[in-house]
């Protein structure tokens, strides 16, 4: 079976430990599901913050999918 990528954007509030600390981020990610996505977005929102892998980062808002 192959896995074909999706292209997914994200723009929107960033929660750490249920405290939002960006009002606004906005990150790109291409990957085979939303949950991978999400996942990815994460990573980069760690990175570019320099936060430990530790740190529990969400996005409660809604991934778009480009096509």
């Amino acid at each position: 079976m192959i896995n074909h990528l999706e292209s997914y954007s994200y723009t929107g509030p960033v929660m750490e430990f249920n405290n939002c600390i960006a009002n606004n981020w906005s990150g790109e990610t291409q990957a085979v599901s939303e949950s991978k996505a999400r996942n990815n977005l994460i990573y980069q929102f760690k990175k570019q913050n320099n936060r430990v892998p530790g740190t529990k980062i969400t996005l409660p808002g809604k991934l778009m999918t480009g096509r």
